[in-house]
């Protein structure tokens, strides 16, 4: 790895409620890694915000990783961020959380899907139709591209863990190319960044979310914007995937990253 090349932009803590390590830990790590820059977005439900207390642990994430900022300054960049969830649940809610601090990121994901009273890791996916489903994940998400407090759309494909991984199902995107392309036209359309969660490589899934045929697509279409994730929930994870993230953006045309900062993007080579 090359320190000047390498950025992984979606990194939990243990301000996750399924985080382990410290920001001060997984900055160590990344540094011993050889990692340039790294952005802590730790999980923020927003139909949740309260009652399962992600208000503290926003505001402790943010606290922690501005002392790691410190810290570990001319050595990594560290950026600050939150991974929103469900945000169209309760847009003022949202708005008010983004506007709150001066994030340099926000990610957005939905996981748990209207009509749905758990997360979708817990649903049984051999009891219902999969492709319904994935039609209405996927409104879901065009719809949350509509909203400005949203810069990057994260693991886009994040049920196929299950799906697909877990259950083994088999499934064709082909029998919902209407419902992908609104999607990725939606990212497009509102100049957000398409993210390429590199956490499915580790997983039973064996692949990126989206996997190529999806970010091609998004290429075909018009796509420019292209950020890359571990979605580590641990400081050993912290950069996993990502130099496999880089040449999967390459074969599908992205010579340039994308990053933000002060949640304006940025762009690096692609040169790996």
């Amino acid at each position: 790895m090359h320190k000047e090349r390498i950025i992984d932009m979606h990194v939990h803590s243990d301000n996750s409620p399924d985080g382990i390590h410290s920001p001060m830990f997984i900055c160590e790590q990344a540094v011993d890694k050889g990692l340039r820059a790294i952005a802590f977005t730790d999980h923020c439900e927003i139909d949740t915000y309260h009652s399962q207390k992600y208000d503290c642990m926003a505001f402790h994430s943010y606290f922690e990783c501005s002392k790691a900022r410190v810290a570990f300054e001319g050595q990594l960049l560290v950026l600050i961020g939150l991974e929103i969830g469900q945000p169209n649940s309760d847009y003022e809610l949202t708005k008010k959380i983004v506007n709150s601090r001066p994030y340099d990121v926000i990610l957005g994901s939905i996981h748990t899907p209207k009509g749905f009273n758990c997360d979708i890791k817990e649903i049984e996916y051999d009891k219902i139709d999969v492709y319904d489903f994935m039609k209405n994940y996927f409104a879901e998400l065009t719809e949350m591209a509509y909203c400005p407090e949203i810069d990057i759309l994260a693991h886009i494909t994040c049920p196929m863990r299950r799906i697909q991984g877990k259950y083994g199902i088999a499934f064709d995107y082909e029998k919902i190319q209407k419902e992908t392309d609104e999607l990725l036209k939606a990212i497009i359309k509102n100049d957000k960044v398409l993210e390429i969660n590199t956490s499915g490589l580790r997983q039973p899934i064996g692949k990126t979310m989206p996997d190529e045929n999806i970010i091609r697509r998004y290429k075909e279409l018009g796509g420019k914007h292209i950020s890359i994730g571990s979605d580590s929930h641990s400081a050993y994870d912290t950069g996993a995937g990502i130099r496999e993230g880089m040449l999967l953006a390459k074969r599908c045309g992205f010579d340039r990253l994308t990053f933000l900062v002060d949640r304006e993007i940025m762009e690096i080579e692609n040169n790996i």
